[in-house]
């Protein structure tokens, strides 16, 4: 593991989405922190239509209290933006879930 680090599994990811029919939209983005394979702490976010792939941002961060801030941060952001939270993992967004 990288400088030590005690081996950490991941967050439960933070699922969001927005439908407005009006506008023929149906969005979703996700967020959770885990540790990828070198030890190293990642916000991983995913996003797009609801029913397609979708893109995915991975951002290094110091630490899991750093990780978790930016979480939250982004969450509060898209919520206020319309995004709802969505509980659970839903096979239609075509997201891995760790």
């Amino acid at each position: 593991m990288h400088n030590g680090a005690k081996l950490w599994g991941s967050s439960e990811p933070i699922m969001l989405r927005r439908i407005r029919p009006e506008h023929n939209e149906r969005r979703f983005y996700a967020l959770a922190v885990t540790a990828d394979l070198f030890g190293n702490i990642v916000l991983m976010r995913n996003w797009g239509r609801i029913g397609a792939g979708g893109r995915q941002r991975e951002e290094l961060h110091c630490d899991v209290v750093a990780a978790a801030e930016s979480l939250e941060r982004l969450a509060r952001k898209k919520r206020k933006r319309g995004y709802v939270d969505y509980g659970g993992y839903s096979p239609e967004l075509c997201l891995p879930v760790s």
